[in-house]
C-alpha cells in the first residue's frame, strides 16, 4: 500500500466535512492513489451516499492517520479500541469483529482491524477489545478489502453519480430555501403563513413538468397554468400560495382561521392532465396543449383552445403573446405559434397535394351580441339554416399566406377589444375572443382551429351590481361559462344532446363539439397571491369539473423524510346555501312571463329549453332566484332583438311611405288633381302607419316592463361567496 495514505485503510471510518459545514464519520471504501484521494461512504435517512474526498482534507480532520515522517521498517499491530475511542464523542461506541464474510458492509471496519467505530444514535458500553491480528493477516485482509472495492466501484459507479447529483440538488435547494428565509422580513403582515407555506413545500419531492415528458393523446385535455407573482403583488407583499409540485398536481394553500383566531393552512389539490409552473414558458404550454391540435384540422376535424380565468392570470398573455407594457408581442403567442405549424404542415407533401387556402377571422361575443374585430366591429348576427347549420351572418374571412398576416390581424383585433373596469380587476376582458384558423378546399370548409381568449371569469359575479349593463354582462359571462362546461362534458362523454343554444358562445362554436373527430383543449390560467386565493379555487374546480379528475394521497409527491404538512382537502365539496324561495313573488313573476311569452311567441324556443337543462344539470350552483334571473335575462335579449328588427323595419316602412306621400303630395299641385283618390291613397298610409307604430309601442313597453322585471329578480339574489361558475 503506498505510504501516502498514511494509516488509511479500507473498511475503516474517518471524519468527513459536508458541502453544509456538517462534520460526521463515514466509511472508507476505496483509495486512489493516481488521484490521491479517498472514496467514502456513509448511511443518510436510509439511503447509502458517497463521495470522493482529497487526502489533504481527510488528514486535516483525522490528523492520527497521517503518514509518520518517518515509514516504520515493520509492522505494528494497531492500537488498542480503548486507546482510539478516548477521541470520540460520548455518543459513539466501539463494534465486536464480526466475521469478515458475513459482515454487513458499514461494520466490515472491525473485520479489519480498524479503531474507529461506527456513530449510534444509543449509548452501549464498550465491550472488550478484540485480540491483536497478525500483522501479515492484517495486511492481506487489507489488499483483499482493496480488491473487492475496485471490483464494486466500477459496478456502482453510475448509481454513485446519479446519488451525488441528487444530494448536490438538493443540498442547493435548501441552501436557497435558508437564503430566502434570511430575506424575509419578520414584521410582513402574513408571516406565519408564508412559514407554514414554506415549511409544507420543504416536505415535497418536486418532479415539475419538462419537455422531454411525453405528450399524451386526448379528445379533451384540461391543464393548468400558474404565473409568477407580479409587480404589483410583490410591491404589496402579497404570497404565493399556488405550488405545482409534479406535472399534474396543483395545490393551493387557503389561509384559514378557527374560532380561537388561531390561523392554519387548508392545502387543496387538484389533478389535470397537465399542470405548468411559473417557470414555463408560452412555448411549452403550447407544446402540450394546442400543438397536438393542428393536425386534426388537416383530417378534416374542429379543433378548440380555450384560455379560462381570473382576468390578470395569463390568459391573453397566452392566448395573444407577451407584453411590454401597452405593447404586445404576439409571435410568442398561442394563435402565432398555432398558425406557424399549420403553414408548416401545409408544406408537407401529403397535405400539399389537396391545395388547402387558409382563412382566418377574429370576433368577439359582448353581453350575448357577436362584433367583427376585423370590419370595424360591425355587428353581427346568429342564425340557424335549413340543415340545422349555425351562420354567423356577414363574418368576414380573410386569406392569409404567412404568419406575418396573422400577426397583423390578431394586432388589428386586439385593438378592438371590448375592456373594462370590474370589482376584481381594474381592466377586465368583458368579452369573449374568438380567433379563428379556417382550412378550405375547393370553397368548401376542411378543417377549423378555434382559439378562444375567454372574459375573466370574476365578471360571472357582478350579477347583483348596480348597473344594469354590469349585470347583463355578468350574466351572459356566467351563462356561457356554465354552457361551455356542459358541452366540453357532453363531447367527452359522447352525449345524445349537446345544450348548445344555451348561448351565443356555445352556438357559434356548435360545429366544435358535435362529430367524432373534434378536440378540445382548456388551459385554465389562475393568479398565484393570496389576495386572488377565492377566484383561483373558483377557476381550479370549474376546470376540474369539466372532466372530472379523481386524486389520491398517492398523487402528492411527498419527500421520504417528509410529512402531510398541513391538512389537504383532496376532493374539494361546494358549500351550497339555498336562498329561501318567495312563492308569492316567483308566482307573480311566472305569470306575467306566460303573458309576454303569449304576446311574442318567445315561450318555447329551443334557446330557453337548453337553458332549462343547463340549470337543472347546475343545481347544486345555480339557485332558484339566479334561474330566475337567467331566464329573465335570456327573455330580454330577445325581445331587445326583435324591438330592434321592428325598429328596422319601420324605419325601411317609413321610407316607402316618405315617397308615397311625395307622390300625394306632387299629385296636389296638378290643377284638376282627384281629390277623393287623395284622400283615400292618404288615410290608407295613415292606417297602415297608426297599426304598425301602435305594434312597435306595444312591443317597447312590454319590453321596457322586461327591464323592470330583470331589475326585480337581479335584487333576490343575495350576494354570496363567489363560487365556481
Amino acid at each position: 500500500m503506498a505510504a501516502i495514505f498514511g494509516k488509511i485503510l479500507v473498511g475503516m471510518y474517518v471524519e468527513i466535512k459536508r458541502s453544509d459545514g456538517r462534520i460526521h464519520q463515514a466509511m472508507v471504501t476505496s483509495l486512489d492513489e493516481d488521484n490521491d484521494s479517498v472514496t467514502v461512504e456513509w448511511i443518510e435517512n436510509g439511503d447509502t451516499k458517497g463521495k470522493e474526498i482529497d487526502l489533504e482534507s481527510i488528514f486535516a480532520l483525522n490528523p492520527d492517520v497521517a503518514p509518520d515522517d518517518e515509514i516504520p521498517q515493520s509492522l505494528e499491530a494497531p492500537p488498542t479500541n480503548a486507546t482510539k475511542t478516548s477521541k470520540l464523542p460520548k455518543t459513539r461506541r466501539t463494534t465486536a469483529i464480526p466475521k469478515p464474510e458475513n459482515a454487513p458492509r458499514e461494520n466490515r471496519a472491525a473485520a479489519v482491524g480498524t479503531t474507529r467505530a461506527r456513530p449510534s444514535q444509543h449509548t452501549q458500553p464498550a465491550e472488550p477489545p478484540p485480540p491483536a491480528i497478525a500483522p501479515q493477516t492484517a495486511v492481506n485482509q487489507s489488499l483483499l478489502q482493496q480488491q473487492n472495492a475496485r471490483r464494486k466501484s466500477n459496478c456502482v459507479k453510475e448509481v454513485e453519480k446519479l446519488q451525488e447529483k441528487r444530494e448536490k440538488r438538493r443540498l442547493q435547494q435548501q441552501e436557497l430555501r435558508e437564503k430566502k428565509a434570511q430575506e424575509v422580513d419578520v414584521n410582513l403582515p402574513n408571516y406565519e403563513i408564508m412559514c407554514m407555506i414554506r415549511d409544507f413545500r420543504a416536505s415535497l419531492d418536486y418532479r415539475p413538468l419538462t419537455g422531454n415528458d411525453l405528450i399524451d393523446e386526448h379528445r379533451i385535455c384540461v391543464c393548468v397554468r400558474a404565473r409568477p407573482l407580479n409587480k404589483k403583488e410583490l410591491m404589496m407583499k402579497d404570497l404565493d400560495v399556488i405550488t405545482v409540485p409534479s406535472k399534474d398536481v396543483v395545490m393551493v394553500h387557503e389561509p384559514k382561521q378557527k374560532v380561537d383566531l388561531t390561523r392554519y393552512l387548508e392545502n387543496q389539490t387538484f389533478r389535470f392532465d397537465y399542470a405548468f409552473d411559473e417557470n414555463s414558458t408560452n412555448e411549452m404550454v403550447y407544446r402540450f396543449t394546442a400543438q397536438p391540435l393542428v393536425e386534426t384540422i388537416f383530417e378534416r376535424g374542429m379543433a378548440t383552445c380555450f384560455a379560462y380565468g381570473q382576468t390578470g392570470s395569463g390568459k391573453t398573455h397566452t392566448m395573444g403573446g407577451d407584453f411590454s407594457g401597452k405593447n404586445q408581442d404576439c409571435s410568442k403567442g398561442i394563435y402565432a405559434l398555432s398558425a406557424r405549424d399549420v403553414f408548416l404542415m401545409m408544406k408537407k407533401p401529403n397535405y400539399k397535394k389537396l391545395e388547402l387556402q387558409i382563412f382566418a377571422t377574429f370576433f368577439e361575443i359582448y353581453s350575448g351580441k357577436v362584433f367583427d374585430l376585423l370590419n370595424g366591429k360591425a355587428k353581427l348576427r346568429v342564425l340557424e339554416d335549413g340543415k340545422q347549420q349555425v351562420q354567423v351572418v356577414g363574418l368576414q374571412e380573410k386569406e392569409v399566406r404567412c404568419t406575418e398576416d396573422v400577426l397583423k390581424l390578431i394586432e388589428e383585433g386586439n385593438g378592438c377589444r371590448t375592456s373594462g373596469h370590474t370589482s376584481a380587476n381594474a381592466h377586465s376582458s368583458r368579452s369573449h375572443a374568438v380567433f379563428q384558423i379556417i382550412l378550405r378546399r375547393r370553397g368548401k370548409m376542411h378543417g377549423k382551429f378555434s382559439l378562444i381568449d375567454l372574459a375573466g371569469n370574476e365578471r360571472g359575479a357582478d350579477t347583483s351590481s348596480a348597473d344594469r349593463q354590469t349585470r347583463l354582462e355578468g350574466a351572459e359571462i356566467n351563462k356561457s361559462l356554465l354552457a361551455l362546461k356542459e358541452c366540453i362534458r357532453a363531447l367527452g362523454r359522447n352525449k345524445p344532446h349537446t345544450p348548445f343554444r344555451a348561448s351565443k358562445l356555445t352556438q357559434v362554436l356548435r360545429d366544435s363539439f358535435i362529430g367524432e373527430n373534434s378536440r378540445t383543449c382548456m388551459i385554465a390560467t389562475v393568479s398565484p397571491g393570496m389576495a386572488s386565493c377565492e377566484n383561483t379555487l373558483n377557476t381550479l374546480r370549474y376546470a376540474n369539473r369539466v372532466k372530472e379528475f379523481g386524486i389520491s394521497p398517492s398523487d402528492i409527491p411527498f419527500s421520504q423524510s417528509g410529512g402531510g404538512g398541513g391538512r389537504s382537502e383532496l376532493s374539494p365539496t361546494y358549500e351550497v346555501k339555498e336562498l329561501p324561495a318567495m312563492e308569492n313573488n316567483q308566482g307573480g313573476h311566472a305569470h306575467q312571463l306566460e303573458v309576454v311569452e303569449a304576446q311574442w311567441g318567445v315561450g318555447s324556443s329551443p334557446q330557453r329549453d337548453d337553458l332549462k337543462l343547463l340549470c337543472e344539470q347546475n343545481e347544486e350552483e345555480v339557485s332558484p332566484q339566479l334561474f330566475t334571473f337567467h331566464e329573465a335575462v335570456s327573455q330580454l335579449v330577445e325581445m331587445e332583438e326583435q324591438v330592434l328588427e321592428d325598429h328596422r323595419a319601420v324605419f325601411q316602412e317609413s321610407i316607402r311611405w316618405l315617397e308615397d306621400e311625395k307622390v300625394l303630395l306632387e299629385m296636389t299641385e296638378e290643377v284638376d288633381y282627384d281629390v277623393e283618390s287623395y284622400a283615400n291613397q292618404l288615410e290608407q298610409i295613415l292606417d297602415q302607419k297608426i297599426d304598425i307604430l301602435t305594434e312597435l309601442r306595444d312591443k317597447v313597453k312590454s319590453f321596457r316592463s322586461a327591464l323592470q322585471e330583470e331589475e326585480q329578480a337581479s335584487q333576490q339574489i343575495t350576494p354570496r361567496r363567489p363560487r365556481a361558475l
